[in-house]
């Protein structure tokens, strides 16, 4: 397993060893001893969703603010565009993205700090994305919340380069959410910020 770090620091790209023959191929996903050793993080998940979206959905920017979750994601088929925001007032990061292609052919995973807000866009659908972890915390719907969607064009301070040719398809949820504001978030979402302090230039598609 290889541990890639992006621009924004905390948020962590995985690549998987795949053993591929002329049967197909295998990988582990997830290994907890593994992870601890590469990652240098005891991480917890509890919980293990799986997603299916058409192509053309956009869902985000999503987070909790009180039971604030990681995620580790990946996807087992098509192509999304994923991205990840911090949403730490206290943070140096505080209002940077980075997005990320992972698809079922290149095997990669995005691991999402607590603190950060989560989104994708389906490029090759139907997009099928399983998302271990929810680190420490619960998914709560009660709590569960959105900051709207962002598009390359919108007059917004942040916006993200989707890889749009026609307007995505967005649940009404996530339509009427606010969308960025600053003073959103509070300065002690999450109360822990992630071991690293430089911030990287963000706001940008990764590459891999």
């Amino acid at each position: 397993m290889k541990v890639m770090e992006t621009d924004l620091p905390g948020v962590l790209l995985i690549k998987p060893r795949v053993f591929k023959d002329e049967r197909g191929f295998f990988l582990e996903s997830f290994n907890q001893r593994t992870w601890n050793q590469a990652t240098g993080m005891d991480t917890c998940f509890v919980q293990d969703n799986h997603s299916h979206s058409c192509q053309g959905v956009l869902r985000g920017i999503h987070y909790q603010i009180h039971q604030p979750q990681a995620k580790l994601v990946r996807v087992v088929q098509g192509e999304v565009f994923d991205v990840a925001v911090d949403l730490r007032r206290s943070s140096p990061c505080f209002g940077k993205w980075y997005g990320v292609r992972l698809s079922a052919d290149n095997h990669l995973q995005l691991y999402i700090p607590q603190g950060f807000g989560h989104g994708f866009l389906v490029l090759s659908g139907p997009g099928r994305l399983s998302l271990i972890g929810n680190q420490q915390n619960f998914m709560a719907p009660q709590i569960y919340k959105a900051a709207g969607f962002f598009l390359g064009t919108d007059p917004e301070p942040l916006t993200f380069a989707w890889a749009l040719n026609k307007a995505p398809f967005v649940s009404r949820q996530d339509r009427v959410r606010p969308k960025w504001a600053g003073n959103f978030f509070p300065k002690n979402f999450p109360k822990a910020l992630s071991p690293f302090s430089s911030c990287g230039p963000g706001n940008r598609e990764g590459a891999h």
